[in-house]
């Protein structure tokens, strides 16, 4: 059975029928420096509602808001670093970058505490955003908690989540979340309070947003946009959002924090990213060397392939590995002796700034 909810993603994913399903807009013709950008060159951002907001801001050098979000309960992986690598991108496009870090979702949804939520947040994701390159300083990084210090501030953000509440219809909750909980329509409004708050006169200001997510995460997205519709108490700019597709784990499902065998953390070293990938990356191979050779293999369904086109920028070098390893020049084992060069390259990269980085975040929020 196919499924895709913002909790759960089952069987195989066609994205065709989604973009149907969801009403979203296929992402066709973009400037160059989108298609420089390797995530978009590729088709792994593939759809959008209001796009055209965010490139004309873009293009008019015009403010425009990036908003996203972490949930704050497991290891940092390369799944988490696709999201990443658009806030930079976007940020080096100008626009200033809303992190809300929910760990009041976390402690509805999951039941962990809000310290634990902290620390996690910290440790794990906001030391590797910085890592990976995005500037603290260009952005307004903070937990639902604890919007801000600031009191005006803080007063509007909650201000907002509070009116947001009579916008909405307990079924609209009931079609999204299924089973409802205060809990669950709590964090549903706040997660519209994060999305829309940058456009308040506290913050930014009005102005365009751009939200990417993962397809799965889109019901949320369909319900803040009808509140924005209904509220007449603000003049918001309807929400732009992307969608990306899923970085497969690496047994060919989905990638999933609670199973470490599924993904390669930020912090795995390099002896464990060699043996996770050998170990674990499901292969398009066939069962024996002369096999493979003769019929040769499937790149697109073996895992270590579908990863390089996320990691390897160069698109000569990824062709040639495509079509020598469906003509069976190269076997299963070289492929994936390929992929951990580049994660090993690619992670340790990030990791030899960790230590500067986990410093700059502990910082931040004064630990």
């Amino acid at each position: 059975m196919n499924q895709v909810t913002p909790w759960e993603v089952k069987g195989d994913i066609d994205y065709d029928k989604l973009i149907k399903e969801f009403g979203i807009k296929e992402l066709k013709e973009l400037p160059k420096e989108f298609n420089d950008n390797v995530l978009f060159r590729r088709k792994k951002i593939f759809a959008h509602r209001d796009m055209q907001r965010i490139l004309e801001a873009i293009r008019d050098k015009k403010p425009f808001a990036m908003m996203t979000g972490l949930m704050p309960t497991g290891k940092f992986h390369i799944g988490h670093a696709i999201l990443a690598q658009q806030m930079i991108f976007y940020q080096k496009l100008g626009a200033k970058v809303y992190i809300a870090v929910a760990d009041v979702e976390a402690y509805h949804a999951r039941g962990q505490s809000l310290e634990e939520s902290k620390k996690i947040a910290i440790e794990e994701y906001i030391t590797n955003y910085i890592a990976m390159g995005l500037d603290v300083k260009k952005c307004e990084l903070y937990f639902q908690s604890n919007r801000s210090n600031d009191s005006k501030k803080s007063n509007a953000f909650y201000r907002l989540q509070n009116l947001l509440a009579g916008h909405v219809t307990f079924n609209e909750f009931k079609a999204v979340y299924g089973e409802i909980t205060p809990g669950k329509m709590l964090s549903g409004l706040m997660q519209a309070a994060d999305m829309l708050h940058a456009q308040l006169p506290e913050f930014e200001g009005t102005m365009p947003v751009i939200v990417p997510v993962g397809v799965d995460q889109d019901p949320h997205l369909r319900l803040a946009r009808d509140m924005t519709k209904r509220i007449k108490a603000y003049k918001f700019v309807q929400l732009s959002s992307t969608y990306h597709v899923f970085v497969p784990g690496l047994n060919g499902g989905k990638m999933s924090a609670s199973d470490p065998n599924s993904y390669i953390a930020l912090t795995d070293d390099a002896k464990t990213i060699k043996k996770k990938v050998n170990k674990y990356a499901f292969s398009g191979g066939k069962e024996t060397v002369e096999e493979h050779r003769e019929k040769g293999g499937d790149p697109d369904i073996d895992v270590s392939y579908q990863w390089l086109t996320f990691f390897e920028e160069d698109d000569d070098k990824l062709k040639e590995i495509y079509d020598k390893y469906k003509a069976g020049d190269l076997l299963s084992g070289e492929l994936k002796a390929i992929l951990i060069e580049k994660l090993t390259e690619t992670i340790g990269g990030y990791q030899s700034k960790r230590t500067e980085a986990q410093k700059t975040a502990e910082k931040l929020f004064k630990i």
